[in-house]
């Protein structure tokens, strides 16, 4: 019994965005953002009344650490706490995949912080969002 309660509150391992993985989750990182671009912005305007009519904002955010630099993306309210220059502890993240590249994401299981600057410098020549991933089918 106590082994189970134990296993619920584990320390969060962080993790470096060089050891991020296609089809992964659970990552907690710190990172920071170097720039968030807006793409998709659905406001109110002739929206059907009730609980669809909450406006959706999604933002790609260029986040990294000293081991490389990854896609973030953020959706909602996450939008905007990912400011650039900010730094930022993202807990419990998964791996999407976009078009064949890997995103990194944060759903309602997940977390974001901002936190103090960060003194690392961000290694932006290692983006792994750039990195195209062909899905294998692998027989037995």
């Amino acid at each position: 019994m106590a082994a189970a309660a134990a296993a619920g509150k584990r320390k969060p391992v962080f993790v470096k965005v060089d050891q991020l993985k296609p089809g992964t989750a659970g990552h907690t990182l710190v990172a920071k953002v170097l720039s968030s671009k807006t793409v998709v912005q659905k406001g109110r305007a002739g929206a059907a009344p009730g609980p669809v009519a909450r406006p959706t904002r999604i933002a790609e955010c260029l986040i990294g650490d000293e081991t490389g630099c990854i896609l973030f993306t953020a959706r909602n309210e996450q939008v905007d706490l990912m400011k650039p220059d900010s730094t930022v502890i993202i807990r419990n993240a998964k791996i999407d995949m976009f078009k064949g590249s890997m995103r990194l994401a944060v759903d309602k299981w997940g977390r974001i912080e901002v936190t103090e600057p960060a003194s690392f410098n961000v290694k932006e020549d290692n983006n792994l969002s750039l990195v195209e991933y062909e899905l294998v089918n692998v027989e037995e």
